[in-house]
């Protein structure tokens, strides 16, 4: 076991070998090296230890991929991990090199719009069909009153449409619409045109062939290039990907795209500190040059553009969106996606989610629905809920 000692500001430091390290980290998680308890960590090969010193959850996540260790319950081993702060105590050499480069660079620059698309949403549509809801919704689902997945969709649509008061004959934007599902539920439900724009080319694909019999148009383009007015502006799970450096930029596209008497609704994932950085493995391997928000980077974008109407944060249903569609991921893997995809990415998948889920479950970061209006809504806005 490795000694834990008290500096003079109060960080708490490590002595010891990398392993006796590690242990002690993991101890004060109430998490035991082969224990039996279900967030335990059972360790098959401890030659990776040394490596978290340098590079943090990059190289505990490629050592799960490759089968070194292994926790029955991921989920709340991530939690645990997390809740007790546990990632903040080393600072890994890749840490600060994460952060020179989102500081020095634009890693979301209109070059390299379309990585995301082709890594991450580009993969098939199989693992998709298979893991989400009927009308493949990939953000997080709205659980107040819902029992399944299915409902938790349904409900966080209706709830986007009843923000935004929508009319018929309205059109829409959608800024990073997905498979079209918001875009169908709105044009089925209220009357509205629509307008998608999707930097992964199985997306539009499958929604153009899905949705030929709605009043639905989807652009293969970057947010930055979009043109034209519209009543209402949408954007579910897509300024995650678009980058502290952007963020006034993608603001600057809404105001100029949005009628003076119009609305938008933004839904992001938010992280509670703005000077964090991206995680190194979910970078390499989930979502290249993701940056999470942090709430005053988002009002720092907005100011002298927007008024703030609403914030609506619902991030603990993230944790139960995540969780389910670990369910159908797990059911779906022996018969329809283990003939397509290796072990390794099944490891990878469930260390995605579940890591994912750990997060929101100990509140280390959030799902916020923002609300804005250009002018501010007179007799202020009615919030819904």
């Amino acid at each position: 076991m490795g000694s834990v000692v008290k500096t003079r500001n109060e960080k708490t430091t490590f002595k010891g070998s990398p392993y006796a390290v590690f242990e002690a980290l993991l101890n004060k998680a109430d998490i035991e090296i082969n224990g039996s308890r279900s967030w335990d960590l059972q360790l098959h090969d401890k030659r990776f230890i040394p490596r978290l010193i340098t590079q943090g959850n990059l190289a505990l996540g490629e050592a799960y991929m490759a089968g070194l260790w292994d926790v029955r319950r991921l989920d709340e081993f991530f939690f645990r991990i997390l809740r007790h702060g546990i990632d903040r105590q080393i600072k890994p050499r890749q840490m600060l090199i994460d952060s020179l480069r989102a500081r020095l660079f634009n890693l979301q620059s209109l070059s390299r719009a379309f990585q995301v698309g082709e890594q991450h949403y580009d993969i098939g549509n199989t693992v998709y069909e298979a893991m989400l809801d009927s009308r493949l919704t990939y953000t997080c689902g709205y659980w107040k009153n819902a029992a399944n997945l299915e409902q938790a969709q349904t409900d966080k649509l209706d709830l986007v449409c009843k923000k935004m008061a929508l009319r018929p004959g309205m059109k829409i934007l959608d800024i990073g619409c997905g498979w079209g599902s918001f875009m169908a539920y709105a044009a089925e439900h209220y009357g509205v045109e629509c307008v998608g724009v999707t930097v992964s080319k199985e997306q539009a694909d499958w929604a153009k062939q899905q949705y030929q019999s709605l009043p639905l148009t989807f652009w293969l383009q970057d947010y930055r290039e979009v043109q034209g007015q519209f009543d209402r502006i949408i954007s579910l799970g897509m300024f995650e990907h678009v980058g502290r450096k952007n963020h006034q930029t993608f603001m600057n596209v809404a105001r100029r795209c949005l009628k003076d008497n119009g609305l938008m609704l933004l839904h992001t994932i938010g992280k509670n500190n703005r000077r964090s950085v991206p995680d190194a493995w979910v970078d390499r391997y989930i979502f290249p040059n993701g940056d999470l928000p942090s709430m005053g980077q988002i009002g720092d974008a907005a100011d002298n553009l927007f008024v703030t109407e609403d914030v609506h944060n619902f991030g603990a249903d993230y944790d139960k969106t995540l969780m389910a569609w670990h369910r159908n991921f797990e059911i779906a893997w022996p018969e329809t996606l283990a003939p397509k995809f290796d072990t390794r990415f099944y490891r990878m998948w469930r260390y995605y989610l579940l890591s994912c889920a750990g997060a929101f479950r100990a509140r280390d970061i959030q799902l916020w629905q923002w609300v804005f209006s250009p002018s501010g809504e007179l007799g202020g806005y009615k919030r819904i809920s």
